[in-house]
């Protein structure tokens, strides 16, 4: 059977791939310290499982609407007003089966072939997977260590083109933790304002992983209100990966055109998790700051470890759990059986000989990196930080 050829304009996600790598030599007995999945190693808050439960002991196991419960969407008005000052009604609020649906149902409600959207780099490997699927045209605009890995208003503008029909990215950054400020957002929204064909994707599923204040939505600017498409998510934040459930707040027509695209592929998310996440969102968000200020001491610990190694550069993450490291010094170097001569030499050298699963950088859009998670075990990270450190003044 010949397959779809929809199938050559992506491949397989990085982040997927080297864990996949990392669990298979994990299986034939090697220690494997996996840095490469973001995922939370807590558990889900106990009053949000107690929910959970609730629920289906009152009979919520049944098909809900396609967009979400009302309650759940209420909830979410109300979360998105408490927090970021953003006024939404539920029918401008879809709930999906994870932040990533959100992204695929408003690309593809938006999208047309051969339409430009524009990425940032470095940004999140399935962003440009889901515009080639779209069969959009993919435009990057590279951004570096010098601003933060952040775009500027200037580049934006340069990049910006009649054919311009959407632009995706994240604050807080994966994969490289960068937040932008309000200042910067406000810069990057006054050229917006001059290109009204141009809609937003803001994902901010890291909203709460934030070491630097309070969190800034490019949608509080009355001008660009009712083109951004604000993602957000359980996952991240509440530790809720497994759970499945993610939302989008936007202008309504957006929303009923994403209504309709996810009746088609797989209807509502499910009804326990929806349930759990209204008790998420109204509940007590301790154990999320309990999360972050320990994510915070590991990104200390991370950041301060890579900064002793020789060859390494780094930025100071202001949110999400990433380190963004550039290794290009090492291109070219050899432990004298391996010559490391890119980004994917060295995840995968660090696989086989120091036994840390990372990212190669080109996934991200950046090949001189590698994305190191620490959403993990301080333990875990300290052995890893050793064995890296070791691995790397290998190298010579």
């Amino acid at each position: 059977m010949q397959l779809a050829q929809r199938l050559n304009r992506i491949s397989e996600p990085q982040t997927i791939k080297m864990a996949k790598l990392g669990r298979e030599l994990k299986a034939q007995g090697a220690d494997i310290i996996d840095l490469s999945l973001g995922e939370p190693d807590f558990k889900t808050p106990a009053h949000i499982c107690r929910a959970a439960a609730e629920a289906m002991e009152a009979g919520f196991t049944k098909y809900t609407p396609v967009v979400g419960y009302p309650e759940l969407r209420q909830a979410i008005a109300d979360k998105l007003k408490r927090d970021n000052g953003l006024s939404y009604t539920i029918d401008e609020i879809i709930v999906s089966t994870g932040a990533k649906q959100c992204l695929a149902n408003a690309v593809l409600s938006i999208v047309n072939p051969g339409d430009e959207v524009i990425i940032p780099t470095p940004y999140w490997v399935t962003y440009s997977a889901l515009v080639q699927l779209a069969e959009g045209t993919v435009k990057f605009i590279d951004c570096y260590i010098d601003t933060d890995y952040k775009l500027t208003a200037d580049k934006l503008e340069a990049a910006i083109s009649p054919a311009t029909k959407l632009f995706i990215f994240s604050s807080p950054c994966n994969p490289t933790g960068s937040v932008y400020s309000k200042a910067e957002l406000m810069a990057l929204a006054e050229v917006f304002k001059c290109h009204p064909h141009v809609a937003i994707i803001s994902d901010e599923i890291y909203e709460y992983i934030n070491y630097v204040g309070k969190h800034e939505s490019i949608a509080q600017f009355p001008e660009l209100r009712d083109r951004v498409m604000v993602v957000n998510g359980m996952s991240k934040g509440f530790a809720m990966t497994g759970w499945r459930l993610g939302y989008m707040a936007g202008p309504k027509e957006i929303v009923q055109a994403c209504e309709k695209m996810q009746g088609q592929f797989t209807s509502a998310t499910s009804s326990i998790t929806q349930r759990a996440s209204i008790a998420a969102l109204t509940g007590d968000l301790t154990p999320t700051h309990t999360m972050t200020a320990s994510f915070k001491q590991r990104r200390d610990f991370v950041i301060g470890e890579l900064q002793k190694m020789p060859g390494v550069e780094i930025n100071m993450p202001e949110g999400a759990f990433y380190a963004f490291a550039n290794i290009s010094s090492f291109f070219g170097k050899t432990d004298g059986t391996t010559v490391i001569n890119n980004d994917e030499d060295m995840s995968m050298y660090l696989l086989h000989t120091a036994h840390i699963s990372t990212v190669n950088g080109t996934a991200f859009g950046n090949e001189n990196c590698i994305r190191i998670s620490f959403a993990t075990s301080m333990e875990k990270l300290q052995e890893a930080m050793i064995r890296m450190a070791k691995a790397l003044a290998a190298l010579k």
